[in-house]
C-alpha cells in the first residue's frame, strides 16, 4: 500500500509518502511545502494546494493520513495550521482518496511505542524503519513520514475490520 502523509502547516507543510508490502517500509519521496511569508494568506493556500496535487498526481497514494490539529492556548496558529489542513483535506477528497486523521501522541505511539517520545526520538525511529541512511529533513517532513507510516497501520485496521 502506498501512503501519503501531511504534516499541516501554512508556512511549511511536510509531506512524505511511503510504500509498504508485508513489513517492507521504503521512503519513496518526502519534502516540504514552503510559503513565503509576504504571501496574502490565500495566495499561500494557493501554493499548498497546487503542490499537494501535483504530489498526489505524481505518487499515485491508495492512502493518505493527516495529523490532527492540537494548539492548546495558541488560537492564532491553531487558525493558520487548520486553513492549511482544510486545503489538504481538500485535495485528498477532490483525488477520493480514503484517509485517516491522527494525534500527535498517536504517531508517537505508533512509531516509537511511547506516546511521549521526543522529537529526536520519533525521527531516529523513522530512519531505522524506512532504512534512510540519514534523518529525513526538514523536521516536518520526517513528521509526514511518520504520519504515513502510521497512517498504514490505522488503514490496515480499519479495512480488517470493515464490514
Amino acid at each position: 500500500m502506498r501512503v501519503l502523509g501531511i504534516d499541516p502547516g501554512t508556512a511549511i507543510l511536510g509531506w512524505g509518502v511511503v510504500e509498504i508490502q508485508g513489513v517492507q517500509a521504503t521512503a519513496l519521496d518526502y519534502g516540504a511545502v514552503q510559503t513565503a511569508k509576504s504571501l496574502a494568506a490565500a495566495d499561500r493556500l494557493a501554493v499548498i494546494y497546487s503542490a499537494l496535487q501535483e504530489i498526489v498526481a505524481r505518487w499515485q497514494p491508495e492512502a493518505a493520513a493527516v495529523e490532527k490539529l492540537y494548539f492548546g492556548q495558541n488560537t492564532r496558529t491553531a487558525l493558520d495550521v487548520g486553513q492549511a489542513r482544510g486545503v489538504a483535506l481538500l485535495v485528498l477528497a477532490q483525488n477520493h482518496l480514503p484517509m485517516v486523521e491522527l494525534t500527535p501522541a498517536e504517531v508517537k505511539q505508533a512509531i516509537t511505542g511511547y506516546g511521549r517520545a521526543d522529537k529526536s526520538q520519533m525521527q531516529r525511529m523513522v530512519q531505522r524503519l524506512l532504512g534512510l541512511e540519514a534523518i529525513p529533513k526538514p523536521d516536518d517532513a520526517a513528521d509526514a513520514l511518520a504520519i504515513a507510516l502510521s497512517g498504514h497501520d490505522r488503514h490496515r485496521m480499519r479495512d480488517r475490520w470493515a464490514p
